[in-house]
């Protein structure tokens, strides 16, 4: 689709309900209906992230394709790589709606789903028909009835692992209550290693991450990088969205759920710095959190992340961001005498610590 045509679908997107539009822009997508330029690339933007090859290091964070039914459109969108889910064991409702808010004036979002998604059985289905040399994820969930929440994330691992190059274990949502007190240094330690011990039961090696929260103290974030370092996490996802409502003017403020979007990229940042001091550099760190722009990406790379994902920028810029950014990171790169992403890595932490 023309990028004039997309930017006027964006418009008319924009005056429906939050969550109806979404469902229309992944139908959209199904039909073919979206940019389809494929992968940009370049000796620049080629990345090694925990032994995959990417060809860019713009990837999409988990929560936009929640069931893996548009795999195939969003990988010729422009993403490096692609994160699907969460995937929870069995089916799930999620939480009433409405539960997803627009704050235009922010450029955030502010949900409150509650891991909504069609259970490991059918996504499994859908990615064992995924789209050949895409680079695609998932991000593991909990039932919210699960008598063994710790549990859930290696039996979807076990269900999932054979169609996926690498596996995200979420419990920093702030949807399902009582989830993040498994970011906890015991509990943390004891779940990751039942992932762990799944994940080397598999046929092949698939790498496995954690995505945490934004809104912990350095003692939870050195306990969490101690962790990742013991059980051997392949890289480490900052962040997830964020319960502060600092500095937000909008209607909907108020509203329970994460916060994400623009207003979290400073607060993610520092958290993803710190977490690049913590562990020397030694964990690959996937940036998260406010990036709608190249330079905001750039800036995530210079804190310390090897790679980047979007989401809520999608919601105001839609897909033909995808390449805008990674072609300005490219140019960043080149203006700044870097070879390659890996090059740039941290060499900004400082600056936000």
């Amino acid at each position: 689709m023309p990028w004039a045509l997309e930017r006027a679908g964006l418009a008319v997107l924009r005056r429906l309900d939050p969550e109806t539009a979404h469902g229309l822009a992944m139908k959209a997508l199904r039909l073919g209906l979206a940019p389809a330029p494929g992968p940009l690339n370049s000796d620049r933007l080629r990345t090694r992230l925990a032994g995959l090859d990417l060809p860019n290091p713009v990837g999409l964070a988990a929560g936009f394709d929640k069931n893996a039914i548009a795999l195939g459109p969003l990988a010729q969108a422009g993403f490096g790589f692609i994160e699907a889910g969460a995937a929870t064991p069995r089916p799930q409702p999620g939480n009433p709606r409405p539960r997803l808010f627009r704050l235009t004036r922010e450029r955030a979002v502010i949900n409150r789903f509650g891991f909504n998604n069609d259970g490991m059985e059918a996504i499994a289905t859908r990615l064992a028909v995924r789209p050949a040399g895409a680079v695609i994820g998932l991000n593991l969930g909990a039932n919210k009835d699960s008598a063994d929440r710790a549990g859930d994330f290696a039996r979807v691992l076990a269900h999932c692992g054979a169609h996926l190059d690498f596996a995200t274990v979420n419990v920093s949502s702030p949807n399902t209550e009582r989830l993040r007190d498994l970011q906890g240094k015991a509990a943390l330690g004891a779940l990751l290693r039942d992932v762990i011990d799944t994940r080397d039961g598999l046929a092949r090696r698939v790498p496995v991450f954690l995505k945490i929260a934004p809104d912990l103290g350095d003692a939870e974030l050195a306990d969490i990088a101690a962790v990742a370092r013991d059980v051997g996490i392949d890289a480490l996802i900052a962040t997830n969205t964020t319960l502060s409502r600092e500095g937000l003017r909008s209607r909907h403020r108020a509203e329970a759920g994460g916060l994400s979007g623009a207003p979290l990229f400073e607060r993610s940042t520092r958290v993803l710095a710190r977490l690049h001091q913590l562990t020397g550099g030694g964990i690959p760190l996937i940036g998260v959190g406010g990036i709608g722009s190249a330079q905001d990406a750039y800036a995530k790379i210079r804190a310390g992340a090897s790679a980047v994902q979007l989401y809520t920028a999608l919601v105001y810029g839609g897909l033909g961001l995808v390449s805008e950014i990674a072609r300005g990171l490219d140019g960043l790169l080149q203006r700044d005498g870097f070879a390659n992403v890996a090059e740039a890595c941290g060499t900004s932490r400082k600056d936000w610590l």
